[in-house]
């Protein structure tokens, strides 16, 4: 008989824990509105320019650290030239790095100009 009161107890408590946490979970979105003030739309930090002036300035930061990165990939590489002080296949290694550094800054530039290309037509104006 004390087991049966023990098993009733402890559904009633599971019971009573279930209507707990689902009212928390329902009543945590009322406390986050409680904050909220409908003049701060106004004030937000989103960007407010045009979808394509997004899009341009997004390419154009990331071509510029692709350059950038091309660059860095050339120092490294003349560093590595210069320490490898006549063996023939770190100076191999040394030379082909520079030179897909040198393709990695071509592309970015050529990128680079295409997107002022595409902006210019696009816009009517001219950069030039």
């Amino acid at each position: 008989m004390p087991f049966e009161k023990i098993k009733m107890v402890d559904k009633k408590m599971k019971k009573i824990k279930l209507f707990f946490a689902s009212a928390v979970l329902f009543l945590m979105p009322l406390v986050s509105l409680a904050q909220w003030n409908p003049d701060s739309l106004t004030s937000s930090n989103l960007p407010s320019s045009s979808i394509y002036d997004i899009i341009k300035n997004l390419l154009t930061w990331i071509l510029s650290i692709f350059g950038l990165l091309a660059v860095i990939g050339f120092i490294i590489a003349g560093i590595m030239y210069i320490i490898s002080s006549g063996d023939d296949d770190a100076m191999k290694k040394a030379k082909k790095a520079m030179t897909y550094s040198i393709i990695g800054v071509i592309v970015a530039l050529s990128g680079l100009v295409v997107i002022f290309a595409v902006d210019s037509a696009l816009s009517g104006e001219s950069y030039f």
